[in-house]
């Protein structure tokens, strides 16, 4: 068994849930997290380093003996992080958690991952890539597909740049605004997509860039409001396991997503080795996908994080050692639901630094740190997405009734929270039983 010294890179719910699943091992000898939050302070220690601080990380990891980073992000992998530790003779022995700049363009360029999906005959919407040199092109393809349209800006945009727009004259005025800069250099590109009618969820795995371990899927709700109202947000809650998920669907998904993605990467040359989160629509009993993400999803991993009764730093451990095939992936039957507490006016404009109160007589459950701080030795609000709390129970209503109760045990100025989170897949929620991970290819 080794021990070891992990630098957990992020600041947000993800990073305190997995910094709250690692430090369970007995693999681990200490925890660092970089820039991290007041949660994943109590469990290991912060540094003040920002997530796209490469020189910063580096210091850290020499200073401290790092031998194991987990980048939790997905800014530090489009920018490169893997290539440049790889290219430093000090730090080109230590693994990371998270693919190569190329293996990260599945997230970092929505054109890049649809190439990628045609190459390799994986199903996807019909779309068309648009630049203002092919923008007639982009106003023809818009006319040929029915409403609503899907403008995805090709770059990242941190979660706001995609618009699903009812009129077609519409669509075609928003694209010139995409390409003129509504979303920055984000938008230099914008892919159109054909609007797939179905339910979303997301699955996630863990590969070594031959072999893969299938974590618990999650279904997440992005609208800031009730029935799925108003904006778009990073993520209001969660639910793990998704009911529609069914041996049957696992298996397609297996077959026609995952398996042909880490083929396609092996064949394109591209070295992968972290989490691949695949975002997919169910359309009619069919799997789709309508994103790939490099990295854990938030607040999934607040859901997913709790059932996972394996090891996490063990899987990790196949990782960095290619070993991922000898290691077990076990799931725990019970349901989790994530309910994440916001600032009022997010995602739009909100205040900062109101104290948070935590009544010590808080049901159980489990609370995730967000967007907090430290002020004047008190806890205060410091973005839009606050604190997640996650309930574990035998059934999805059972797990709601759980949440919400405890939810009562939060209190900050201006909070706001949705009240439906698993409501709308409740009825067909039913105990299940503890369950492994299918063989790996």
């Amino acid at each position: 068994m080794k021990n070891y010294r992990v630098l957990l890179i992020g600041s947000g719910g993800r990073e305190h849930a997995l910094a709250w699943k690692l430090a369970q091992s007995p693999q681990l000898d200490k925890l660092w997290t970089a820039p991290g939050n007041p949660g994943t302070a109590v469990i290991g220690k912060n540094v003040p380093v920002a997530a796209t601080d490469f020189e910063g990380l580096k210091t850290t990891v020499l200073t401290q003996q790092i031998n194991l980073v987990v980048v939790g992000p997905e800014e530090p992998l489009v920018n490169g992080l893997v290539d440049w530790f790889a290219a430093d003779p000090a730090l080109a022995h230590i693994p990371l958690i998270g693919p190569c700049r190329r293996g990260a363009q599945l997230e970092g360029s929505k054109d890049f991952a649809k190439q990628f999906m045609q190459r390799h005959q994986i199903p996807t919407a019909r779309h068309q890539t648009v630049t203002h040199d092919t923008l007639a092109d982009g106003d023809a393809f818009l006319d040929t597909l029915p409403a609503p349209y899907v403008l995805k800006a090709d770059g990242l945009a941190a979660g706001k740049g995609v618009l699903i727009i009812d009129s077609r004259d519409e669509a075609k005025q928003q694209l010139r605004h995409i390409l003129q800069g509504l979303f920055g250099a984000a938008g230099d590109k914008v892919v159109i997509e054909e609007f797939l009618q179905g339910t979303e969820v997301s699955v996630f795995a863990l590969t070594d860039g031959e072999h893969y371990k299938l974590l618990p899927e999650a279904k997440d709700y992005k609208r800031v409001g009730n029935h799925d109202t108003g904006p778009n947000t990073g993520g209001m809650g969660a639910v793990s396991p998704v009911p529609f998920v069914t041996p049957d669907f696992r298996e397609k998904v297996e077959q026609q997503i995952i398996r042909p993605t880490i083929r396609g990467l092996q064949q394109e040359g591209i070295d992968y080795r972290g989490f691949l989160f695949f975002g997919l629509m169910n359309v009619a009993g069919q799997p789709y996908v309508i994103e790939y993400n490099v990295r854990m999803g938030d607040p999934e991993t607040e859901a997913v994080m709790p059932r996972l009764s394996t090891d996490l730093l063990d899987l990790f451990d196949g990782i960095a050692r290619r070993t991922l095939h000898e290691k077990t992936c076990d799931i725990i039957p019970d349901t989790a639901v994530t309910v994440v507490c916001v600032s009022g006016g997010y995602p739009g404009t909100y205040a900062k630094n109101y104290p948070i109160n935590i009544l010590p007589d808080m049901p159980d459950s489990l609370l995730f740190h967000a967007g907090t701080a430290i002020r004047e030795g008190k806890l205060v609000t410091a973005g839009g997405r606050v604190l997640s709390l996650t309930a574990l129970a035998p059934n999805i209503a059972a797990a709601r009734e759980k949440a919400y109760a405890a939810l009562t045990a939060i209190q900050f100025k201006n909070s706001h929270h949705r009240t439906d989170i698993g409501l709308d897949i409740a009825p067909a929620a039913e105990p299940r039983h503890a369950m492994s991970a299918p063989p790996e290819e």
